[in-house]
């Protein structure tokens, strides 16, 4: 070798001098097939040599990637430098170096996080109607950001208490009977950021038992006290003995409102909700709500295939509704889901036989009816509130959470505030679910027999 050759040799197997974009690029994939891997979440490289960790540790930063060093035990031996970030940053890693080395960057299996501070840049309409799935719970429902759709699965929580989901739901109620100071703590502690509650999302916070135990007070104080977000959904009225508590904290935070009601069928509520308040007292607290200022809506739930249904049925319950002073109305057919659906068709073979072929036909074997069935529920019950003039400004508009539109829909056609994240800061008073075994619950608990 001539010493021009040696000279050119040496200059390419020297470290640059201002090593640009592509060549870190270049080296991190080089380093990568030659001493790296992606395991248990972890994306690592072990260089053999200390000045290739300097330049791996500088090439890593360059490119905007966090790296950390392990400390090596003996001292002095080869060190590990793994990228922190988890999952979000490996996928960046691997998208702008490229490996050439396929199999050791496999993500398969694992879970997809991020901690970015996410925020709702935009609301636009789209013109369209899309299905919504909630990805957190796999139910079927969408919550998220000012979108719920009614959890209809209450009767088969109860067996996550080693409790069956027919007559043990109908007449075992379990109570968190310390849930108000739970509140209050978990809304002092340093690691809560104040987020919505949504309280009564699984069952109904002001069934009857509330009105022996008398939880809400409490947690509607706490709530106030921290001026913390939250909503009610329920079909009781007796959240009108609360109703100066929820102007209270109406005047410091937002609060959403709304009553449940499917349909005003007298003869339908007496056969399938038994011991559950009528509709129309349901909308008369409705209205009692909206009357003293507080923003109250209607979850129009459940619409019940061939028995709650047709036009004049849907007109006269929708127009109810906007008798009640609602602020909004979303229908809600109903769901079948597994415990629901073995109930309710035993309900049904002994109340209408004539329907369970067209039960079976409509729902085959799963939880929904089809969309083009909820589709022409959900058109009529935009028109009919478009009708009645559901949401269309009031004079001496109250507190609580404002209406929302959504795109061309009626201003009525709508939910009030939900909650952002449900899963992590739902709260149940007098709760049918608890959602760990008493056992490892830290709260005390009764059991409640109705007889």
């Amino acid at each position: 070798m001539g010493a021009e050759q040696a000279r050119t040799l040496e200059w390419l197997l020297s470290w640059p001098d201002h090593p640009g974009p592509d060549w870190r690029k270049g080296f991190l994939a080089g380093c990568f097939d030659a001493r790296g891997g992606y395991g248990g979440g972890v994306l690592r490289i072990c260089p053999a040599d200390p000045q290739v960790a300097g330049w791996l540790i500088s090439s890593l930063r360059s490119l905007g990637f966090a790296a950390a060093v392990e400390q090596t035990f003996p001292p002095g031996g080869p060190c590990g430098i793994w990228l922190s970030g988890g999952l979000g940053q490996a996928l960046r890693f691997f998208h702008a170096v490229d490996p050439a080395s396929t199999a050791r960057r496999s993500i398969e299996g694992v879970a997809v996080g991020s901690d970015d501070r996410l925020r709702v840049a935009a609301i636009e309409p789209l013109s369209l109607d899309l299905p919504m799935y909630d990805i957190t719970t796999g139910t079927g429902d969408f919550i998220a950001n000012g979108v719920v759709s009614h959890n209809c699965f209450a009767r088969n929580s109860h067996t996550y208490l080693d409790l069956d989901a027919g007559a043990d739901f109908d007449t075992r109620v379990v109570v968190k009977v310390n849930a108000p100071e739970l509140v209050r703590k978990k809304l002092a502690s340093p690691s809560w950021a104040g987020e919505h509650i949504a309280v009564g999302m699984n069952v109904d916070c002001y069934q009857r038992a509330e009105g022996r135990y008398q939880l809400m007070p409490g947690i509607i104080r706490a709530l106030r006290d921290a001026a913390n977000p939250f909503s009610i959904l329920t079909k009781g009225t007796l959240i009108l003995r609360d109703i100066e508590l929820l102007a209270e904290a109406a005047e410091v935070t937002e609060v959403g409102l709304n009553v449940s009601a499917g349909f005003v069928d007298k003869d339908l509520w007496r056969s399938i909700e038994p011991g559950t308040p009528a509709p129309r007292r349901r909308l008369e607290a409705c209205a009692t709500l909206n009357e003293r200022g507080l923003r109250c809506g209607v979850l129009m739930g459940p619409v019940v295939p061939f028995l709650s249904d047709s036009p004049a049925q849907l007109d006269e319950t929708v127009g109810q509704i906007a008798a009640s002073g609602a602020r909004s109305v979303t229908p809600i057919v109903l769901h079948l889901r597994p415990g629901t659906r073995e109930w309710f068709f035993r309900w049904l073979r002994a109340q209408h036989p004539g329907l369970v072929d067209r039960y079976l036909e409509l729902y085959g074997r799963g939880a929904y009816a089809p969309k083009a069935y909820q589709n022409r529920i959900a058109g009529q019950v935009r028109e009919l509130a478009d009708k009645h003039g559901i949401g269309r400004p009031r004079p001496g508009s109250g507190h609580g959470s404002p209406p929302r539109s959504h795109g061309t829909r009626p201003r009525g056609f709508e939910v009030p505030e939900p909650p952002r994240r449900p899963a992590a800061s739902e709260v149940s008073a007098a709760s049918r679910f608890s959602p760990v075994p008493p056992e490892f619950s830290p709260a005390e608990h009764e059991q409640l027999t109705l007889l």
